[in-house]
C-alpha cells in the first residue's frame, strides 16, 4: 500500500523520488538529503557518502539494484548530473527540506503513527529481523549502526564484504499482504 501511495504521489517529482528510493537503500533521511551525485558509481553500482554526512562520521557503501539505478537515472533528468540529488524545490542549491518526505507521506494519507522518513528505517530492520533470513548484526551494518566488532579502521576487511554484495545478488523480501517486493543487499546467516 505504501509504495503503491508513493507511485502515485503527484506533489513535487524530486520529493517522490526521495520517498521511492529511501525504502530501497535504508538511509537516514538526511544522508539521503544531502547526497550529492558524485556519490555514485554507476559503473559499480555503489552510492559512497563520506564520513563528514554520516551520523557515525565512517564513510559508508550502499549496493545499488538494477531498480535504484534506473530510478536514480530518472532523477538525474532532473536534477543531475552535478550538485544535490535531492536539492530544495525553491533552490537548486539547497537540500531538501528536512520534513518534506514526511509532509509527502502526510498527502499521500499516511499519519505519523503510520509513516515517516526515518521510520522506513525501522520497517526494513523489522520485516529482515522477522524474516529470519538474515544475520542480525549483518542487519544493523546495513543500517549503518555502529557496530563495536566491525570497525573499518581496524577491520581485516571482513566488514566491508559482509555489507556489500553485487546487486544481482540481493534477495527480495516482500512486504506484509503482498503490497511490492523490499530489496535488501545482506550476507545470509
Amino acid at each position: 500500500m505504501l509504495l503503491r501511495a508513493i507511485d502515485g504521489y503527484e506533489g513535487y517529482p524530486i520529493t517522490r523520488f526521495a520517498c521511492r528510493i529511501a525504502p530501497h537503500v535504508m538511509l537516514r533521511p538526511g544522508e539521503l538529503r544531502h547526497s550529492v551525485w558524485s556519490d555514485i558509481d554507476w559503473e559499480g553500482a555503489v552510492w559512497s557518502i563520506p564520513a563528514e554526512r554520516m551520523k557515525m562520521r565512517r564513510p559508508y557503501s550502499v549496493p545499488l539494484s538494477r531498480e535504484v539505478l534506473a530510478l536514480l537515472r530518472e532523477l538525474a533528468v532532473h536534477t543531475g548530473p552535478d550538485g544535490l540529488m535531492f536539492p530544495a524545490f525553491h533552490s537548486h542549491r539547497r537540500p531538501m527540506c528536512e520534513n518534506t518526505m514526511n509532509r509527502a507521506f502526510r498527502r499521500m494519507g499516511f499519519t505519523f503513527a503510520q509513516v515517516t522518513a526515518h521510520g522506513l528505517r525501522t520497517t526494513a530492520s523489522t520485516l529482515l529481523n522477522e524474516s529470519g533470513l538474515w544475520s542480525p548484526d549483518a542487519i544493523e551494518r546495513s543500517l549503518a549502526h555502529n557496530d563495536a566488532k566491525c570497525d573499518p579502521g581496524k577491520s581485516d576487511g571482513r566488514c566491508q564484504a559482509s555489507r556489500r554484495c553485487s546487486a544481482a545478488d540481493m534477495p527480495l523480501i516482500g512486504f506484509p499482504r503482498g503490497a511490492r517486493a523490499f530489496e535488501v543487499s545482506l550476507p545470509r546467516k
